[in-house]
């Protein structure tokens, strides 16, 4: 366990060998943050993913008796935060589960038990002796159910998904790892796991901002503490929720005959040559979640692919598919690839790059089997288009 404020502690669970989410890769793991709150009526904030039970009961009974919790309070159904519920509740039956109305139908399907419910919706409060806690609802942010729990006393926020990062460490606090490290992994699961609810997130935004807090406790990774680390997350949470990038290109592809990856490589050249930031991303060496994060920071994104079976190669479709469910918008994108005799899988690759979102900066380049130099020379063509999508506000 760790003190976090007075009377306020961490006794989660670290996820050391997690290296998938969902197909989200997670080189570093993953925590399951839960806060134990000790007050004349001890609460738990939110528990962990079920093999991670009893390292957390250990860690609360470093810090009280188990069965003197009175309320667990369930922000997010999701199985990583309440996988764990139903263990803890043996060791304190008499608890009340505290959860948003959605929180009570999605916990009592994935339990089937009868549990002892107490639904709250935004604006209430729940007294336990020296607190009173306040509940918001923020529906899909990232599911349905979702809400965050707020301590005027200890001026901590704990919004469960929101503002959270795939991190295992022994540390618990971003200045501990470095900010800028956590910044980059806030960005990553924002991108990965928050993206298509820009909307919901401004108005959990406004809602938070009415709070006042100088620590942000989520549900994975590192705690935010002070008011220069948290404003400068809530500055990119709304630059990412109004879909706003930074004038730079990523350009993602895969390759079977190195055709489509000298495309790419020219691509990188002329972009770079031009003092614009730029990214190469191969897609057989490049996680689809790490393209997604740099999808996330750039304006304008260039994909490619060989085909194969006259169709896009299976990394980039997958790409793409991930793609479509996470919306990105106000991005600009361009195909391109080479072929050996049909063409018709790049216009399914267009048409998925607009089902995903980007809005085409005009044809795709295409070339048959190798580009020799007059080829190659000719993709510099694109470049203006890129400098006016990225000087245009």
């Amino acid at each position: 366990m760790r003190k976090i404020k007075n009377d306020v502690y961490w006794v989660g669970y670290i996820d050391w060998d997690l290296r998938n989410f969902h197909g989200y890769d997670t080189p570093h793991g993953s925590t399951y943050n839960a806060y134990l709150i000790l007050d004349e009526k001890p609460t738990l904030i939110d528990s962990v993913k079920h093999y991670g039970a009893d390292e957390m009961i250990r860690r609360i009974k470093q810090v009280i008796d188990p069965s003197k919790i009175q309320y667990i309070i369930s922000n997010h159904t999701e199985m990583d935060h309440s996988g764990s519920i139903d263990v803890l509740l043996k060791h304190c039956p008499n608890a009340q589960v505290v959860c948003s109305p959605k929180g009570e139908e999605g916990l009592s399907r994935h339990f089937k038990k009868n549990w002892n419910f107490k639904v709250v919706n935004t604006g209430d409060t729940l007294d336990i002796g020296k607190r009173k806690l306040t509940f918001m609802l923020m529906p899909m942010v990232h599911w349905p159910d979702s809400m965050a729990t707020y301590s005027a006393e200890d001026k901590i926020l704990f919004p469960n998904d929101a503002f959270g990062q795939h991190y295992a460490s022994t540390e618990r606090f971003a200045d501990e790892i470095g900010v800028g490290l956590a910044y980059d992994e806030a960005a990553k699961y924002y991108a990965n796991i928050v993206l298509p609810f820009g909307s919901q997130v401004l108005k959990a935004l406004e809602g938070a901002s009415k709070m006042d807090f100088d620590m942000i406790c989520p549900s994975h990774g590192m705690i935010w503490r002070g008011k220069e680390q948290i404003t400068g997350l809530v500055q990119r949470y709304v630059k990412w929720a109004n879909y706003e990038s930074d004038a730079q290109v990523c350009i993602t592809y895969d390759s079977m005959w190195h055709s489509t990856e000298a495309m790419a490589k020219r691509f990188y050249e002329v972009i770079d040559m031009a003092g614009i930031p730029v990214k190469l991303m191969n897609l057989q060496t490049s996680h689809m979640s790490d393209v997604v994060t740099d999808v996330l920071k750039s304006k304008v994104v260039l994909f490619g692919t060989s085909m194969l079976n006259n169709r896009m190669l299976p990394t980039v479709g997958a790409l793409m598919m991930y793609l479509k469910g996470l919306k990105p918008k106000n991005r600009f994108a361009l195909s391109f690839g080479s072929y050996g005799w049909s063409m018709v899988g790049f216009k399914e690759l267009e048409t998925s790059i607009q089902d995903a979102g980007f809005e085409l900066l005009g044809e795709g380049k295409y070339i048959r089997f190798i580009p020799d130099q007059d080829e190659l020379a000719k993709l510099d063509s694109i470049l203006p288009l890129i400098q006016a999508k990225l000087a245009a506000k």
